[in-house]
Order: structure tokens, then sequence, then C-alpha cells
């Protein structure tokens, strides 16, 4: 057989390895677990770190604010730095909302050692603790709930004895590229980090979703959450991994009643999205950098590659790498369409399934060019120096 073939082969044995090996993870079902109301519902602290969020502060803060928790909640909304008057217009939304109490606080200039997102967090979390709350409830500020979203999310933590309850929020999907791009991206979360193998005792993957994690203050307190994962990149991950190291229980899964509202209109805010942070999953590896090429290579690209030559003349062992790769683009595309149906797009998507994930190929590969030249991890302004030993398990 030709290499082409076997390319071809391979990719097939990936993905009916991928289909029922890696833990479902194209199945969409992981939703909040079974939960009643508790007899007495134990008090909560939103904390809300936000950086120039004045263009999506309207629709989110509302949200929070108008929370029907039964217990006692409040609302800390912590300025990052922001030029934009996200502080100011906080206040005021806090002023014409009845509902929360809302506090809003600014930190400063993070310390060295800390990327700025855990500094707001840091801030928000120490203000927290003296309100004394049962729970913590981390959410970005592009993250609208619906109004019964924070007791759902305590019921779900108290009914199963959770000490992390996370969401992966319904991503904005609007514009064309929204629509190619974003469900690719939950996607290929899930396979990294299958939603069943986090949820189940003995865990085998460990992970959660940023713009919505519910955490025990106790669990937060024994874990060291924020020191003790200070200088991360990848903070969700990070802090489920030290609530489970610790002993804490996670549960992850998609959301049903949290949005984010956050546009990504052009392919270059997609792409400064996912590349501001893909390298340093792969713990600034260049060996990893060089095997998930690879194998994003074989695994997606190779089955249209080898239909697209076996449609040719000529090509030795065309056949055998024609149908392997047919098989293949076909099990890719239906373990897609699951994700497409939770988003509410066409499943003529799922086979361009290959083109997107060239797309996060090359959005890898910017990653690494930009952290070795200084400039990774930037978000809005503020560049994140690469850690010498960020914690990670």
């Amino acid at each position: 057989m030709s290499p082409l073939a076997w390319i071809a082969l391979t990719s097939l044995a990936a993905w009916l390895w991928l289909l029922l090996g890696q833990g479902f993870f194209w199945r969409t079902d992981q939703r909040l677990p079974r939960r009643t109301a508790p007899a007495h519902w134990p008090s909560v602290v939103i904390v809300v770190p936000a950086r120039d969020e004045a263009g999506v502060l309207p629709e989110s803060l509302p949200s929070l604010l108008r929370q029907t928790y039964p217990g006692r909640a409040a609302v800390v909304l912590v300025d990052d730095g922001s030029t934009d008057g996200t502080g100011e217009l906080a206040r005021k939304l806090g002023e014409q909302c009845e509902g929360l109490p809302l506090t809003v606080t600014s930190p400063g200039d993070p310390e060295p050692g800390w990327t700025g997102k855990l500094w707001a967090l840091r801030h928000g979390i120490a203000l927290a603790r003296t309100l004394g709350p049962d729970y913590l409830l981390l959410t970005d500020a592009d993250i609208a709930h619906e109004p019964d979203s924070l007791r759902e999310l305590v019921a779900a933590a108290k009914t199963n004895d959770l000490d992390l309850v996370s969401q992966m929020a319904r991503l904005r999907v609007a514009t064309g590229w929204e629509r190619l791009v974003v469900p690719a991206f939950v996607y290929f979360f899930a396979q990294l980090y299958p939603f069943r193998w986090v949820n189940r005792e003995p865990a085998r993957a460990t992970a959660a979703a940023g713009g919505c994690v519910l955490l025990r203050t106790a669990a937060a307190e024994r874990a060291g959450i924020p020191e003790s994962v200070r200088c991360a990149v990848i903070d969700d991950v990070a802090v489920a991994r030290a609530v489970r190291r610790s002993g804490g229980r996670v549960w992850l899964g998609l959301a049903e009643r949290v949005d984010s509202i956050r546009p990504y209109p052009r392919l270059v805010d997609l792409w400064r999205m996912v590349s501001r942070s893909a390298y340093s999953q792969l713990r600034y590896s260049p060996l990893l950098l060089a095997g998930t090429v690879a194998g994003l290579a074989v695994v997606y690209l190779a089955p249209p590659v080898a239909v697209y030559a076996a449609a040719g003349p000529g090509v030795p062992g065309s056949a055998v790498a024609g149908w392997a790769g047919l098989v293949a683009w076909a099990v890719m595309a239906g373990t897609y369409v699951p994700m497409l149906r939770y988003y509410r797009q066409t499943l003529w998507l799922a086979p361009l399934l290959p083109f997107t994930a060239l797309l996060y190929l090359l959005m890898t590969v910017d990653s690494a060019v930009r952290h070795r030249r200084g400039r990774g991890a930037a978000w809005k302004g503020r560049t994140c120096p690469r850690p010498e030993a960020a914690p990670d398990r």
C-alpha cells in the first residue's frame, strides 16, 4: 500500500478509537446533575473580574443582580484597570437595578507573578470572604445568566456534594466565522477533557470552564485558590486541578441557561482568542507542538486529502486511501453533529470540520510564534509573561 493509504488507515483507526474510547466526548448530554432544593439555602458571593467590559456589561451585570436566589447573595465586580469606564458603568447599573447588592472595587496593577484575571479574582475573593459566604460564583463579565441560574447551580452542588460545579457557557454564534469556529472550540475542548471523565470518581481528566464556576469557599481555602494558581494562563483548568488535588469533587458540563454574549465577528477576533492560550496548553513545549501539529494533520486533514487523491487518476493505493479517508471523514462529521445541534447550527457545517481544524492548527502555531517573540497570552492591552513554573497538576 502507498504511504497515503497507511496514513488514511491510521486516521480511520484514530477516529474509531475517538468514537468509542475517549469518554464519548462527542455527546452533549452532560448537563447539570439531578438536584433538589436544600432545606437551607447557603450564602453566595458572585465575583466578576472585568477589564474594559463596558460594551457587554449592560446585558450581563443586570442578569446577575436580578438572580432569584432564595438565600443571601451579593455581587462583587472587580474593575481590573479598565480604560473604558467599566467601573463607573457598573456602579450606575447597580443603582438602576433592583436586586442583589453590588460592590465595585479595583485592585490596581497586578503584582509580579500574577496574571491579570487571577489578580482581580484574588482581590474579589478576599473582599467576598469578609462577607462569610458558603460558596463563591466566579463568572466572567461577558456571561449572561438566566434568573434561576444561581439557584440551579447551588442546588446541584448541594444535592451531589460537589465542591466545584462549572458550566461551559453557550458561546455567541451569529456571524459566519462564529458558526464555523465557535462550536468546534467547545468540541475540541470536550475532546481534550471529556466531560464524563471529569465527572466520574476516580476521575481520568480534570477541567472547568472559567465563565461559570461555583466553588465552595472551604474548598477554595483548602486548595489555596487563587494563590496556588496565580501564574496560570488557563486559569479555569488550573483551579479545577487545585480543587481536586486537595480532595474536592469537581463537575463540568454544558450550560442551558448561561450564555456568553461577547462577539467575535471577525476571524482575527477568534484567532486572538484561541492563540493567546494555545501554546500554554502545550506547556510551551516545542516537542508537544510538533506532536499536536502532526496529530491534527493525520486525524483531521488526511481524510479529505485521501478522498481527493482517490478521485484523481494514477495515484498508487488511492482506492484503499479513498475508502479509508471517506469512512474516517464520515465518523469525524458524525461526532460533530451533536455539538452543532447544541448550538442550533446547520448540519452542513459538519463536513467542514477538517477546514476548521486547519484553522486551529495555524492558530496553535501562531500562538507558539507569539510566545517565542514575547507577545504570548496578550489580552486587552496586557501581555502575561511566560511563567517558569506554572502550577499544573
